[in-house]
């Protein structure tokens, strides 16, 4: 039998006040979801999800001491300081 073991990783709090700072300009408020480590018991198999942050319906992944940010999936990329500019041409 598989046996999963799941660890949360708190959010870096420099990247959570940053994330707060440019959705407060945007006008406004996210949703954060933190991250888990996924470990397959007596294995070397490990998986790191991201977090999520959720703005206006819209999932961002971000992992900690990262300058991008993942549009919905981990293909969609941009930088963390274009984000204030994705937000604002969102409806």
């Amino acid at each position: 039998m598989v046996n999963i073991i799941k660890e949360e990783i708190p959010i870096e709090e420099s990247l959570k006040k940053k994330l707060e700072f440019i959705c407060e300009f945007a006008k406004t408020t996210p949703t954060i979801i933190n991250g888990n480590i996924r470990k397959i018991d007596k294995t070397n198999l490990t998986y790191i999800e991201p977090h999520r942050i959720i703005i206006k319906g819209i999932n961002f992944l971000v992992f900690n001491y990262s300058n991008e940010i993942f549009i919905e999936n981990l293909s969609n990329k941009i930088k963390l300081s274009d984000l204030e500019d994705y937000i604002k041409t969102l409806v």
